[in-house]
């Protein structure tokens, strides 16, 4: 057993705990089975979630126990928002969403040998459960004015909006899963969000009134850049963790374009990278802030993390490949479409002059500013700098058939895709 407590602390991983003394304590004579909870609200986890699965591999590699938890029962409630009544999902929605999340965790964890983690969920326990056992063994343990002073449900409250009862009730089903756990694996630890403290205190209350026992609690911090917004929104859109929703080339953009003041903060929350590793980045981020190692480091890192080897190489290749410092055309089908997918463009023909291309797609206002760019050397198509601006498009320079790379200047790029 090594301190992993003090390693989670450099990395900007603990925000809260009940007792650290204490917990240090448990942890260092260890192991300690701990475990977190992913409420299926959508069908794959989000850059939040990825914080609290790696809290859950630190300590996994340290040699403790570890439990992932997907909420089948809770995800049909739904967790208190501050804002407003959440949109109850169907039972099959919500089953459904309980299987992909279950499968998108398991990389993250090992689940073989002698020290395999555990996956459960809480629909297990509570589908059985009438409401009138439900009220009898649990309600009964929990108070009502301590469940209004939690932070969601007092800002609901002090609201025009409410709060229902069925969300009233979450920390209830919540606190369940910790005396649950408790019972079953002898689980004395949870993990989470600082904003789920409210959450975390029920089941760790639940336990001692019951049980008689005291339990541990941790919480990480909300990873916010140096202005205090929340990281993991990228233009309104959250970042996901399945590569449906965010492309693993856009989610490995999202991280070479952090910015210099957060970087190293990413780096120890997010990577395994030792603290001479990231003072070397950061030194590098200093003196040679144009390069963006550090950038490219916590990128290749975390995409590697969550998509693997392959899709990371496959991405690097394609931003190399797109800023003119690869060829593009080795890029395979999906890494093309995703890496020109945001890209401003539109459609032409075969056919079409590379003068009237580049006008179409945006680059230049006319078409005497298409010949000036091209007649200057500073226009490309597909990496390869164009000369005669009465050169046609033929279809071979439509990668994978269907989309033509231009360029002006260094960083002016545009799609020019074939219709249909």
């Amino acid at each position: 057993m090594r301190d992993i407590l003090d390693e989670l602390r450099w990395r900007g991983l603990v925000a809260q705990t009940t007792d650290e003394s204490a917990l240090r304590e448990a942890l260092a004579d260890g192991p300690v089975t701990a475990y977190c909870g992913f409420d299926p609200t959508a069908p794959s986890l989000h850059f939040g979630n990825l914080v609290q699965l790696v809290v859950l591999r630190h300590l996994q590699r340290a040699g403790h126990r570890v439990i992932c938890l997907v909420g089948g029962s809770t995800g049909l409630i739904g967790d208190p928002r501050p804002t407003a009544e959440r949109v109850l999902k169907t039972k099959q929605q919500t089953a459904d969403w309980v299987a992909r999340i279950q499968q998108q965790v398991r990389p993250f964890l090992d689940f073989e040998g002698d020290n395999r983690a555990v996956m459960v969920n809480n629909l297990d326990w509570t589908a059985q459960l009438s409401a009138l056992d439900f009220l009898r063994d649990v309600g009964k343990h929990f108070r009502v004015n301590q469940m209004i002073r939690k932070e969601a449900v007092a800002a609901r409250l002090a609201s025009d909006e409410g709060i229902s009862y069925t969300e009233f009730s979450y920390q209830l089903l919540q606190g369940l899963d910790f005396l649950q756990l408790f019972r079953d694996y002898g689980c004395t630890l949870q993990t989470g969000g600082q904003d789920q403290w409210g959450n975390l205190t029920a089941g760790a209350d639940l336990i001692h009134r019951v049980e008689g026992r005291s339990v541990h609690l941790l919480t990480t911090p909300l990873v916010t850049d140096s202005a205090g917004m929340k990281f993991g929104k990228s233009e309104g859109n959250a970042i996901w963790l399945s590569a449906d929703l965010t492309s693993p080339y856009a989610f490995y953009q999202y991280w070479v374009n952090v910015e210099d003041a957060s970087v190293a903060k990413l780096l120890k929350i997010f990577t395994d990278r030792t603290p001479d590793e990231i003072a070397e980045l950061e030194e590098s981020l200093e003196q040679r802030p144009f390069l963006r190692e550090a950038q490219k480091a916590l990128a290749a890192d975390v995409t590697t993390l969550v998509h693997g080897q392959v899709a990371t190489a496959a991405v690097a290749a394609a931003s190399d490949a797109l800023f003119g410092k690869g060829d593009v055309t080795a890029l395979d089908a999906r890494t093309l479409t995703d890496a020109t997918g945001e890209l401003p463009g539109a459609e032409v023909q075969v056919g079409m002059s590379v003068t009237d291309a580049l006008v179409a797609v945006g680059l230049v206002e006319s078409r005497n500013a298409a010949r000036r760019a091209i007649g200057d050397g500073g226009a490309s198509l597909n990496n390869v700098r164009l000369h005669d601006p009465e050169r046609p498009l033929s279809q071979e320079d439509f990668l994978h058939g269907r989309v033509a790379l231009l360029r002006r200047g260094r960083r002016s790029l545009a799609a020019a895709r074939l219709p249909g």
